[in-house]
């Protein structure tokens, strides 16, 4: 047996073993939960006022003070979770200082003010960081 054959056969194992353990309904779902990158966490305590304060105005549905702010975040650099289109949003993490919206942003997952996740992001979704109490 080839090298690459038996690289096939446990990728196509160890997705299988990742679509049954968390339930997933394909592989597919299996594979792209499989290539996002492991995320680290920050807690809500360390997040800049700002962050703090947005995150706070997320679990009581706003007001927001960015037009954009509760948008449909699209994922389109893979770097959170794989989910159906319309399941994240974004909003923005006031900058002191800046003339626009800045960098700094959290993307929540789920319903919109009992978010399953949130991310937060300090350079324009270049990275994320999973916001834990």
């Amino acid at each position: 047996m080839g090298k690459s054959f038996l690289k096939l056969v446990l990728t196509g194992w160890l997705l299988c073993l990742l679509a049954f353990t968390t339930g997933l309904t394909g592989v597919a779902q299996a594979r792209e939960m499989a290539a996002a990158p492991a995320l680290t966490d920050i807690r809500l305590s360390s997040l800049p006022e700002q962050g703090r304060e947005t995150y706070q105005l997320i679990l009581r549905g706003g007001p927001f003070p960015y037009e954009k702010d509760g948008t449909v975040f699209g994922n389109r650099e893979r770097l959170l979770p794989g989910a159906k289109r319309g399941y994240y949003r974004e909003y923005t993490v006031r900058t002191p200082g800046s003339k626009n919206r800045g960098a700094r942003r959290i993307v929540c997952g789920g319903v919109a003010t009992q978010p399953d996740a949130c991310y937060y992001t300090a350079d324009h979704y270049a990275s994320f960081r999973r916001i834990v109490p």
